[in-house]
């Protein structure tokens, strides 16, 4: 299971990746707006990077912001792409969202790992 969420947290780096120093019209587009999209993206690499590593995460979210900072800065290279200081901010703080979100997840796993008779409890009878 590991193995699968650490390829998944690794294509979905790529694909962000690639929408982010691509070119525009083949990044994808929807009704979140910018931002919106920004978030979704970011937060969701959080989140797989948080679960797919999970004894690293706090090193894995301060990479996560620099990586994010090299990112936003290659745009001044990539054609049609332009760097800016909100699309950071968005990534950054979306991105460790995703790593506290997972950390959350984790607590919650173990909580119900360690009283196994609070999830199976079924109505008084």
């Amino acid at each position: 299971m590991s193995i699968l969420i650490r390829s998944f947290a690794w294509l979905l780096a790529a694909a962000v990746t690639f929408a982010t120093l691509g070119p525009p019209g083949l990044r994808p587009h929807s009704d979140l707006g910018q931002d919106g999209e920004h978030a979704l993206a970011f937060i969701l690499v959080g989140l797989a990077f948080g679960l797919a590593y999970p004894r690293r995460r706090l090193l894995g979210a301060g990479a996560a912001v620099v990586l994010i900072g090299l990112l936003e800065l290659m745009q001044f290279w990539a054609p049609g792409r332009h760097a800016r200081l909100e699309d950071f901010l968005v990534d950054a703080l979306t991105a460790c969202l995703g790593f506290a979100l997972a950390a959350v997840a984790d607590w919650v796993m173990s909580r119900f790992r360690a009283n196994p008779s609070a999830a199976s409890e079924g109505p008084a009878e």
